[in-house]
């Protein structure tokens, strides 16, 4: 590749030393992990190529060929590389003789459990294509069953995204097949990602690297599993929840007995054992790597010791009893020995830095101060599962200090800085201007010293977002850092917010309407919540609206409220002095608010009784933002928000 402005680099020589020392310092010599997850194998899709019925590419391995290679390049963390190949290995695997898993097709995995006489399927993948796809390589396999249940371990979209995959329509207005998940599974995977889904969506850009191109210097994994797929997506509703640890169902003659998982990996999950199969699935809860306790995408932090806690009681209830271990990612693991011996490891990996992180924070170091001291025993150092492909125990740490103590470390210098421009300004003038902050950091760049030449110049770029020195030299050092990530998370930001410094943001089409299977799941108190963000309060300064609904579907009746500059709801009454009242079916809301119709056809075709003003709702929409679907993270806003 001819290096130009614009083009990835080569790796440093400081780089390149650091990338020796992990091979050097971790047990490569170890190769069971390769010899388990391609263990079982029974058939595949050539590249796990999977095309939407229009033709488009859903998912595909192709593009991932150059990991064929197993000496990791000089441009990627070699355990990085290991990993990365691992999850290469994709299609049906044999876990036992009855319970089967697809794997590779998606970022997640799909567990098939074979029945008296038909299968129960346990995750149904992140897209529709992929988990048809999936069902089609194991009836091609197995022979053809007809599905007696369908299992969602937790509320995160890649484990239920595709269940429309799995159950037709026909099937599903039948109701005779049970969908069961995790108590309170609805009310986290629909809002889990809804308030804050804007930013979440921009910022998970920057974890997965979807925009950047798969190779030995840009996307190589996601630490999971390789990336995310791009179907279609649709959430059922389940039937039947698991309420306790200990719970149990038999689903033709197999029976599952269930430990509850709440706050863990995800805000509802679940694990099983299956006694017929001598088979543990904990989810997501056990997997090939450090999880994250705190997304880069965002999310509610999560609680590493209810975490390890999960896993101690697994042991104490099926430790010695599994024969076999499988997750909801990554390649499973056999023997009594060797399960327990992983549940531990993983059971004190989370405590570990629970504990450590509270001691060190007690002792009154900060959240950086703690990831800069803490150090994993060398116990857990060497163990190839515990390392942090997705989560990192340096930004982990970082997590459950938030969860504790929140963002302010009480140092009164961080209680109301200077924002990112204005600080920048400052920060150049007192460095000496641009030309001497560019000569200072070109020296420290050749001397390897990128994590504080990526500060530096960050202040330069938000200073003056068009001195084009500075967004090179800095795009150049984020590199340097992407190609001696660990984990994948930090390489995909690394190396993406590189990549938007020389090429700018990507160019992507207008945020599509919320889908209308979504608006549907929604409480009517959670879509007012929507509402509720969206309002400009600038734009509604000294407004009242006050507007009555009434849907005939569900019986529900509310008084919204613009008030103060905020939006506001009481459920079950009506106003008297209200601007306007709205009688519809919550459904017709659902079609206008997905954009399948207007407010004013919905009138015309009298499925909207109105009375009073029906201009107030008008105004009131007025008043609402359109959230962009990008944004600057790298460079200062282009716009100014009011």
């Amino acid at each position: 590749m001819t290096e130009t402005a614009e083009t990835p680099k080569d790796a440093s020589p400081s780089v390149i030393a650091q990338n020796k020392a992990v091979l050097d310092a971790l047990p490569f010599s170890d190769t069971r992990d390769f010899e388990d997850a391609a263990r079982g194998f029974l058939g595949t899709i050539d590249n796990a190529k999977i095309v939407n019925p229009g033709g488009r590419m859903v998912w595909s391995l192709e593009p991932y060929g150059f990991l064929d290679a197993s000496e990791a390049p000089p441009t990627v963390n070699p355990s990085l590389w290991r990993q990365s190949r691992l999850n290469m290995n994709h299609g049906l695997f044999e876990v036992v003789p009855g319970v089967y898993q697809v794997r590779g097709l998606d970022i997640a995995n799909m567990t098939l459990i074979e029945g008296d006489s038909s299968v129960i399927v346990v995750d149904t993948l992140t897209s529709i294509e992929g988990a048809r796809a999936a069902m089609e390589l194991y009836f091609k396999h197995r022979g053809l069953r007809p599905v007696a249940a369908v299992i969602f371990t937790h509320t995160h979209t890649d484990h239920w995204g595709g269940a429309r995959g799995v159950l037709e329509e026909d099937v599903l207005a039948t109701g005779r097949v049970p969908i069961i998940a995790p108590n309170l599974f609805m009310e986290h995977a629909v809002s889990e990602n809804i308030i804050a889904g804007p930013a979440m969506l921009r910022r998970a850009q920057y974890q997965f690297g979807p925009f950047l191109a798969k190779g030995v210097r840009g996307q190589v994994d996601c630490g999971l599993g390789k990336s995310m797929a791009a179907g279609s997506v649709a959430l059922l509703r389940p039937t039947d929840l698991i309420m306790a640890t200990g719970d149990r169902r038999v689903i033709d003659g197999v029976e599952f007995e269930f430990q509850m998982a709440p706050n863990s990996e995800a805000p509802a999950e679940m694990h099983f054992f299956i006694p017929r199969y001598k088979l543990l699935n904990l989810a997501e809860n056990c997997t090939h790597n450090f999880h994250n306790l705190l997304p880069f995408r965002g999310a509610d932090v999560r609680d590493a010791l209810a975490w390890s806690k999960y896993l101690n009681e697994a042991l104490r209830l099926w430790g010695g009893k599994a024969e076999a271990m499988c997750g909801q990612h990554h390649w499973p693991v056999w023997g009594r020995e060797r399960i327990d011996s992983m549940i531990r490891e993983q059971r004190d990996l989370y405590k570990f830095a629970h504990d450590q992180t509270i001691r060190l924070m007690n002792h009154g170091l900060t959240a950086s101060e703690i990831a800069e001291t803490i150090r994993l025993p060398n116990s857990l150092e060497g163990a190839w599962h515990g390392r942090g492909y997705y989560g990192h125990i340096r930004h982990n740490v970082k997590a459950i200090y938030q969860k504790y103590l929140g963002w302010y470390d009480a140092n009164p210098v961080n209680l109301d800085p200077l924002p990112p421009v204005e600080s920048g300004k400052k920060y150049v003038e007192y460095m000496g201007g641009a030309e001497a902050i560019l000569t200072r950091a070109a020296a420290d760049f050749a001397g390897g010293e990128f994590r504080f030449v990526a500060q530096a110049l960050s202040h330069l770029v938000f200073a003056e977002p068009e001195n084009k020195a500075a967004r090179a030299l800095l795009a150049d050092t984020f590199e340097q850092l992407g190609y001696a990530a660990e984990s994948s998370t930090w390489r995909n930001a690394y190396l993406f917010g590189a990549q938007e410094l020389r090429q700018g943001m990507p160019k992507t089409p207008p945020r599509p309407p919320m889908p209308r299977e979504t608006l549907a799941a929604l409480r009517t108190e959670q879509l007012w919540d929507v509402f509720g963000v969206r309002l400009n309060g600038p734009k509604a300064e000294g407004k009242r609206i006050v507007l009555n609904w009434s849907f005939l579907d569900t019986g529900e009746t509310f008084v919204l409220n613009l008030e103060n500059s905020a939006l506001t709801y009481t459920e079950g009454m009506q106003a008297e002095n209200a601007d306007a009242s709205f009688t519809l079916a919550r459904s017709t809301l659902d079609e206008v608010i997905a954009k399948q119709t207007s407010f004013p056809e919905a009138v015309a075709a009298g499925k909207v009784k109105l009375s009073g003003n029906p201009m107030r709702l008008a105004e009131l929409m007025g008043l609402m933002d359109e959230f962009p679907r990008m944004f600057e993270i790298v460079g200062p806003k282009r716009t100014v928000v009011t």
